[in-house]
């Protein structure tokens, strides 16, 4: 059976990017096939959401970038992340799995609670 490919939720991204970026420093397009790969397709980021997510990041000192040649010998600007970049994503990867497990709980009750 297909599944329908979704569209990231709002203020997803830069949480989805700082994890991504704890597994290797990567480019955008890189970043984009990661987060492909890792949700089988289903999750799709649009490139007008992904730099503008980047650019946040870096502002926020969160990733550093250099440039690097892609696999294709291309020129890339290559991110990773910072020490303060995976404090921030320890946090908010916290407060999102607790955010989801109480909108779940919510859609698994059956009968107005008490």
């Amino acid at each position: 059976m297909a599944r329908n490919r979704m569209d990231v939720r709002q203020g997803t991204v830069d949480l989805l990017v700082l994890k991504v970026l704890t597994w290797q420093p990567l480019h955008g397009y890189a970043i984009l096939a990661a987060l492909r790969r890792a949700t089988d397709g289903e999750l799709h980021i649009e490139d007008a959401a992904l730099y503008p997510a980047l650019h946040r990041l870096e502002a926020r000192e969160l990733v550093e970038s250099e440039w690097g040649l892609s696999e294709n010998n291309r020129r890339a600007k290559y991110y990773h992340l910072t020490a303060r970049g995976r404090q921030v994503l320890r946090k908010e990867a916290e407060s999102w799995t607790r955010y989801v497990g109480l909108v779940a709980k919510v859609l698994d009750t059956v009968e107005q609670p008490a």
